[in-house]
């Protein structure tokens, strides 16, 4: 069954905050797709030492021309570009979330996209076209999936799971490249230990499994803000609680753990390694 874009009491603002997310989704798509299992991609290494195309680039500028004209108003944050503007209104712009996979031609990749007010995500889209789909979120409207050829205006319901137990969950995470002595390392072998199964599906494909319920736990222990800004609403709007490894809700606190709400605690505490 599908339904409308977003709940139908949603306000005329919200509504044309997510029509333009949603374009600069299909704008975004367009250029990653063509591009997508080129032989000739050239490839970068960042300061931070993660990779960089000239894909990311070209879609980040694409993406801020398209605001500067339907949003001029407003501040615009990404990952390549950094930040402009000052307005509490801030687009948040991840051009490939996965460029690894993007660049070695696994399709788990995708382009974020979200609206913060402050520091609190009201509008997120995460389109993943070599996977065939699109996640989308406004605050208080629920959350919903579909096909990026329909621009969000179909799609299905989401909602996270009723899995309350920790001995019957499932964990993915993206990155164990940490320190020995990071909370994380000895709080994630715990967590490992405790639940039924641990996958590494990671970047934003594990948080929207979180959001669709097919995932209870999806954790991150370093990451930027344009990783989670559309996926906190997603997490949430389904049902899930999405916070740091601090407790403290949002996409702003440098790490990621996104649940189904009735396994936050416990996983918080177990990661923590408490």
């Amino acid at each position: 069954m599908t339904q409308p874009l977003a709940d139908p009491n949603i306000s005329a603002e919200s509504a044309r905050d997510l029509v333009i997310a949603h374009q600069l989704a299909d704008l975004a798509d367009q250029i990653t797709m063509e591009n997508f299992l080129r032989a000739d991609l050239v490839v970068e290494t960042k300061p931070d030492l993660t990779p960089v195309t000239e894909v990311d680039r070209g879609v980040e500028r694409l993406l801020r021309e398209h605001l500067s004209v339907v949003s001029p108003d407003d501040a615009v944050v990404g990952e390549e570009y950094g930040q402009a503007g000052t307005s509490l209104r801030s687009w948040v712009i991840d051009p490939i979330d996965g460029t690894k996979n993007f660049v070695r031609g696994v399709p788990v990749w995708a382009t974020l996209i979200a609206l913060m007010q402050g520091d609190e995500s009201m509008v997120g889209v995460v389109s993943a076209p070599a996977l065939g789909r699109r996640w989308w979120a406004v605050k208080n409207s629920g959350a919903f999936s579909g096909s990026p050829e329909h621009s969000g205006l179909i799609g299905r319901r989401i909602n996270v799971s009723k899995i309350s137990k920790l001995a019957d969950a499932s964990v993915s995470f993206s990155d164990l490249s940490i320190g020995s002595d990071h909370p994380f390392a000895t709080g994630f072998t715990k967590l490992t230990n405790a639940v039924w199964r641990v996958r590494g599906y990671g970047d934003f494909w594990q948080h929207c499994l979180v959001a669709e319920g097919a995932v209870d736990i999806a954790a991150e222990p370093t990451v930027a803000l344009w990783d989670l800004a559309p996926l906190s609403v997603i997490v949430t709007e389904a049902g899930g609680r999405f916070t740091g490894l601090n407790g403290i809700a949002g996409p702003a606190q440098g790490s990621a753990v996104a649940t189904n709400n009735l396994l936050h605690e416990a996983a918080l505490e177990t990661l923590n390694g408490h």
